[in-house]
């Protein structure tokens, strides 16, 4: 069984005005794929998380990660983890 990978996808793909369609086209998946890894459904290879990566230019370590991301307004402000 693998580890889940944890992501900011989605924050990201807001943040930035690209729609599930556009990104699954720009990196040849399917938009619903795009949906399953928001979500933690499904890992991304990762030679999709490399073309997701490059798409955003963004290191991959910014997108995706074996750990759970701190909130963003905690990284943002410097509030420590619990």
């Amino acid at each position: 069984m693998s580890e889940q990978v944890h992501n900011r996808l989605a924050m990201v793909r807001a943040e930035r005005k690209v729609s599930r369609q556009s990104l699954a086209e720009a990196v040849g998946a399917h938009y619903q794929t795009i949906g399953y890894i928001e979500r933690g459904q499904y890992n991304p290879s990762l030679d999709l998380a490399l073309k997701i990566s490059k798409f955003f230019d963004l290191p991959v370590e910014a997108l995706f990660s074996l750990e759970p991301f701190r909130p963003l307004t905690d990284e943002v402000y410097g509030r420590n983890q619990p």
